[in-house]
C-alpha cells in the first residue's frame, strides 16, 4: 500500500513546495529556499551513500568547490570567464564533477577503497582541503569571500535584474526538482540497478563482468556535480563563502540530514534536510547553546527507532517495472542483475 501511494505522495510534496510562497511571507519563503538548497546537498549524498553504498565523509568538499567556483567567477577573479552567474553555475557543476571523477579513478582502482577505509580517507581529505582554503589569500583566507551578487535575471538590466525573494525561491525549487529527477532516473535505469548490485555484492558484480571502477566513479562524479550545484545556489543566496563550507563539520551535518530523512530514498533525504534545518532553527531559539546537544539526541533516536529514516518507508518508490517480478523478499539487486543477464544470454 505504501509503495502504491509513494508516487502521488512525492508529487504532492513538490506541488506543496511550489505553492508555499503563496502562503508565506518573504522572510519565511527565503528561509525555505535556503533549506531547499541544503536539500539538494542531501540528495547528492543520498545518491552516493544510499544508492551506491559509498559513505563519503567529505561531501562538503564538492559543495564548497561549487560555492567557491561561483564566487570566483561572479566576483571577476577568473577574468577569462567574465562575471556571468550562468557561467559560474556551469563551472560550479563541472569542477566538482571533474575532481570527483579523477579522485574516483584513483581511489576505486583495482579493488579500491570501500566502507570505513573510504570514509576515513574522505574525512581526512575534508580536513586537509579546509586547511588549504584557510591559508589561501586568493580564496579570502580565514574570512572567505564577500560581496557575491544576488541571483539576477540575465534578460534584465540595472537594479531590476536582481530576482525577488519569490523568484529566487522558484529558481532554487526548479534546480532541486531537476537534480531530483536526474538522480531518480539514474537510479531506475539499468545503470542504477548495476550500482545497487555493486552496493550489495561488489565481488559478484565484478564476476558478472561489470566495470565496478567505472560505475562507482561515474556515480561519485554525478553526486559531486549535484553537491556543486547546491554550493553555487548557497553562494548567491547568502552572498559569501568561507572555509567551513568545504570542511568536516558540514560533511557531518549533511550525514545527519540524510540519515534522519532516510538515506535509501532520495525524496526522504531531501525532506530530512528541510526537517533538520527547521528543527535546528527552532532549537537554537529555545535552547540557546544547548541546541546541538538536543540535535544529537534527535539523531540517535532516529537511528535507533527509525533506522530507515523518518520518511524512508513512507516515500519508498516501487522498483522499476522490469524488476518487479525479480525483487521478491530475500532477493537482492545483485540477484536480479544475475537473473536479467542470464535471461538475456538465453534469448541470444
Amino acid at each position: 500500500m505504501r509503495a502504491a501511494l509513494a508516487d502521488p505522495l512525492t508529487v504532492a510534496i513538490w506541488i506543496a513546495l511550489a505553492a508555499a510562497p503563496l502562503l508565506l511571507d518573504d522572510w519565511s519563503a527565503g528561509q525555505l529556499a535556503q533549506h531547499i538548497t541544503f536539500g539538494i546537498f542531501a540528495l547528492s549524498l543520498a545518491y552516493i551513500w544510499g544508492k551506491g553504498g559509498i559513505l563519503c565523509f567529505g561531501q562538503a568538499i564538492f559543495f564548497g568547490l561549487g560555492a567557491y567556483a561561483m564566487a570566483l567567477v561572479t566576483l571577476g577573479k577568473v577574468p577569462p570567464l567574465g562575471t556571468s552567474q550562468l557561467v559560474g553555475l556551469g563551472v560550479a557543476i563541472v569542477i566538482p564533477a571533474m575532481v570527483a571523477g579523477i579522485a574516483g579513478l584513483l581511489i576505486f582502482h583495482g579493488r579500491g577503497l570501500s566502507g570505513a577505509h573510504f570514509a576515513i580517507v574522505t574525512l581526512c581529505a575534508a580536513v586537509l582541503v579546509e586547511t588549504m582554503v584557510r591559508r589561501s589569500a586568493y580564496l579570502g583566507g580565514f574570512n572567505g569571500l564577500f560581496g557575491i551578487p544576488a541571483p539576477a535575471a540575465p534578460w534584465r538590466s540595472g537594479f531590476d535584474a536582481t530576482l525577488s525573494v519569490t523568484e529566487t525561491y522558484y529558481l532554487v525549487l526548479v534546480a532541486a526538482l531537476g537534480a531530483f529527477l536526474v538522480l531518480l532516473v539514474a537510479t531506475r535505469t539499468a545503470w542504477g540497478t548495476g550500482l545497487a548490485g555493486i552496493r550489495e555484492n561488489e565481488p559478484r558484480m565484478r564476476f558478472f563482468g561489470y566495470d565496478v571502477r567505472l560505475v562507482k566513479t561515474v556515480a561519485f562524479a554525478l553526486s559531486a556535480a549535484v553537491a556543486g550545484l547546491a554550493g553555487a545556489l548557497f553562494t548567491v543566496q547568502f552572498g559569501f563563502v568561507s572555509p567551513p563550507l568545504v570542511g568536516f563539520a558540514l560533511s557531518t551535518e549533511v550525514l545527519i540530514w540524510t540519515a534522519v530523512g532516510g538515506r535509501h530514498v532520495l525524496m526522504a533525504a531531501f525532506l530530512g534536510a528541510l526537517l533538520v534545518r527547521s528543527v535546528e532553527n527552532a532549537l537554537s531559539e529555545t535552547l540557546g547553546q544547548y541546541w546541538l546537544l538536543a540535535l544529537g539526541f534527535l539523531f540517535i533516536a532516529t537511528v535507533v527507532f527509525a533506522p530507515q529514516g523518518v520518511f524512508g518507508r513512507l516515500l519508498q518508490l516501487p522498483p522499476p517495472r522490469r524488476l518487479r517480478g525479480d525483487l521478491s523478499p530475500g532477493r537482492s539487486s545483485a540477484d536480479s542483475v544475475s537473473r536479467a543477464r542470464n535471461t538475456s544470454v538465453r534469448q541470444r
